[in-house]
């Protein structure tokens, strides 16, 4: 039907895996930590905050192949493939087995949401051909937000995408502020590349591991 926005998921570093239809419903939940100190003689005690806790989205997926015959593994794989570790994404760094899967993101018209990892999955294939193709199936997925955000909002369909990344091998002996120089022109952008990659300290960069170099207006 024209003018149907399609969701998809977007896998870390751009690709887009489809969902052939679109969900009947999102839950999406947030929480945050209170505690309160119990002592003996006293009344409910006056609670402290104590941090948030990540987002949650969880959406059903419907997949059905029968029309064109072709295995609904086909696609139903692509998403499953999302909860292995992935060795190439920035920071990764297999001899220390510092490796994760990719993070996503939910897109569906003006709907957003936050980076997430894919925490939980359950899948079901409903219906065969009489070869034992399977042809249907459902899928619950559980995500959890990955990094702080503002998502949900109605926003430009390019806002909150990243400038593209390039990834730099650190080779022995090298700093932040020389990696810097060589991308930059400027070794002071150092704290540009530290933000990146989540690095606290700038002097523990492990030879071989994988870190990524945002392109940055000059």
């Amino acid at each position: 039907m024209a003018g149907v926005e399609k969701a998809y998921l977007e896998i870390e570093g751009g690709a887009r895996v489809p969902c052939l239809f679109n969900p009947a419903e999102l839950q999406i939940s947030r929480s945050n930590s209170w505690a309160g100190d119990s002592m003996p003689g006293r009344g409910v005690p006056r609670l402290r905050y104590t941090g948030a806790e990540s987002g949650v989205l969880k959406v059903d997926l419907f997949f059905d192949t029968t029309d064109t015959g072709t295995a609904v593994s086909t696609y139903t794989g692509k998403i499953v493939a999302l909860m292995d570790v992935d060795p190439t994404l920035p920071g990764s760094d297999e001899t220390s087995h510092n490796v994760r899967p990719p993070y996503v993101t939910f897109h569906w018209g003006d709907l957003h949401s936050f980076k997430a990892v894919v925490s939980d999955l359950q899948l079901a294939f409903t219906y065969f051909s009489g070869t034992g193709t399977p042809l249907r199936a459902t899928m619950s997925l559980t995500m959890r937000q990955y990094e702080p955000s503002n998502a949900f909002g109605r926003q430009n369909p390019t806002s909150g995408t990243p400038k593209p990344h390039r990834v730099h091998r650190v080779q022995a002996g090298e700093t932040l502020d020389r990696i810097a120089a060589t991308y930059y022109g400027d070794s002071t952008r150092w704290r540009t590349l530290a933000a990146a990659n989540a690095i606290a300290d700038p002097l523990s960069l492990r030879p071989g591991s994988l870190i990524s170099v945002p392109r940055i207006d000059s």
